[in-house]
């Protein structure tokens, strides 16, 4: 399978790493990317083609993964509309749709969507992933393929459910470091110092998570076991929950999912762009199916 990369940043990289550590060959793999320095870097690093722009050897593809910041997604696939043929198009870009997509890229409808998360970077990634119902299952499969280099994925049913995978996974990693932020700081101010306070939470949170992964109970349960009547466990427990903890992350939730929703409104309006800057033939009104 050849797969092109359009751009070549942190998460180009931990793909293309992944898939050549599961072996791929670096033959297989070209990436566009417009820095030098970041050309010059991947070259070194993977030994794969990268060149400044997609041509016609880049586009003589199966997989084209689209890698580029959200923002600068609909410039970057204005020069490729209508020059897609069967190319699956695998999109990273987070938050914009398959709909968008399509229109920028002259009505290419052989489309999926994925939204990783920072933890593939280190190969610990976890991938939701969703597609068209005209996305064969070939493709499906090579698309959780390719995103199973840098960790898991899962597959949801319709788009709107990407909304939740971006709040919960996609965003996640950020609330745990947080909480972690916070547990260090708490631990130093009960005096302990910064290097022992780090490294009582670092591998508290981690054998946490495992523990979580690898038992068949339930979290609650794993929970409950450590929970003491009248411990200090059940003491600092007890805060947390009189502080609301649980409405708070629910909050948190469903206003990064709200924002999600928003984003993808905003990158896909095409209202106030030159007609002469859309891909040829593009439709505001176009729509892709997802299972339902």
């Amino acid at each position: 399978m050849k797969i092109s990369f359009l751009g070549g940043g942190n998460m180009a990289s931990a793909l293309i790493g992944g898939l050549i550590a599961k072996g791929y060959a670096p033959a297989d793999i070209q990436v566009a990317e417009i820095d030098a320095a970041g050309r010059s870097a991947l070259s070194a690093r993977f030994s794969v083609r990268v060149v400044p722009e997609l041509d016609a050897r880049a586009l003589a593809c199966e997989v084209l993964v689209l890698a580029v910041k959200p923002q600068q997604l609909r410039a970057a696939l204005a020069p490729l509309a209508g020059r897609l043929d069967r190319q699956l198009v695998l999109s990273i870009a987070a938050g914009v749709r398959m709909a968008d997509i399509s229109r920028w890229l002259d009505g290419h409808a052989r489309i999926v969507r994925a939204m990783p998360n920072t933890p593939a970077l280190i190969g610990r990634g976890i991938t939701g992933l969703v597609a068209a119902t005209t996305v064969e299952k070939a493709d499906r499969d090579r698309a959780g393929h390719i995103m199973d280099a840098v960790g898991e994925s899962l597959w949801v049913n319709d788009e709107a459910s990407m909304d939740a995978v971006t709040a919960v996974s996609g965003s996640g990693p950020a609330y745990f470091f947080y909480f972690i932020e916070v547990m260090m700081a708490g631990a130093q101010a009960l005096g302990l110092d910064a290097e022992t306070a780090r490294k009582l939470v670092l591998a508290t949170a981690s054998g946490a998570a495992e523990l979580a992964a690898s038992s068949q109970d339930a979290v609650a349960t794993l929970r409950a076991r450590v929970t003491s009547k009248g411990g200090t466990t059940a003491a600092a427990l007890e805060v947390m929950q009189d502080g609301g903890l649980d409405g708070l992350v629910l909050r948190a939730l469903r206003a990064a999912a709200t924002r999600g929703r928003e984003l993808g409104d905003e990158m896909g309006d095409d209202h106030g762009v030159n007609p002469s800057e859309r891909p040829a033939g593009s439709k505001r009104t176009r729509t892709l199916p997802t299972e339902e």
